[in-house]
């Protein structure tokens, strides 16, 4: 809080020194401005979850559920059931994580080079692996089929 004097009366003598007692808003204004800064920036690290958009199938027969699940990012990110794998490691880490299963989902962004996705694929061959791709159900709306 800022004070300044003011003169009051009319004369040279008669001058008084009055405090004016005033609220300075300028630094309540700039740490809101940070604090706008700061949760315009952070905003989207709090989303919850990887973004990855299947395409999409006319049929879908299986659940992910009662499998492990690779997810591949449009960035070309691994994920094996929400912990970040390496891709030299991936079948061995199935292998481990999940003792006695022959089948493996890889759920992989539409987006995603091919490249990525085919390198998945043959890791997880190589590892002796059934490899099964998820995806999302049609529309038959949509189809027109």
């Amino acid at each position: 809080m800022a004070f300044s004097f003011s003169s009051q009366g009319g004369g040279r003598r008669g001058r008084q020194m009055m405090p004016l007692s005033e609220m300075n808003v300028i630094p309540l204004v700039d740490v809101v401005l940070v604090l706008l800064i700061i949760f315009m920036l952070t905003a989207h690290v709090m989303e919850f979850g990887l973004e990855v958009e299947v395409p999409k199938v006319k049929q879908v027969r299986t659940s992910a559920e009662e499998l492990p699940v690779v997810t591949v990012t449009r960035e070309g990110e691994l994920q094996l059931n929400d912990a970040a794998v390496n891709i030299n490691a991936l079948g061995d880490e199935v292998k481990r994580r999940f003792p006695g299963q022959q089948a493996v989902f890889v759920r992989a962004d539409k987006g995603t080079t091919w490249d990525m996705v085919a390198q998945v694929f043959n890791e997880l061959g190589e590892a002796k692996l059934s490899v099964q791709a998820v995806t999302q159900p049609e529309e038959e709306t949509a189809s027109g089929r």
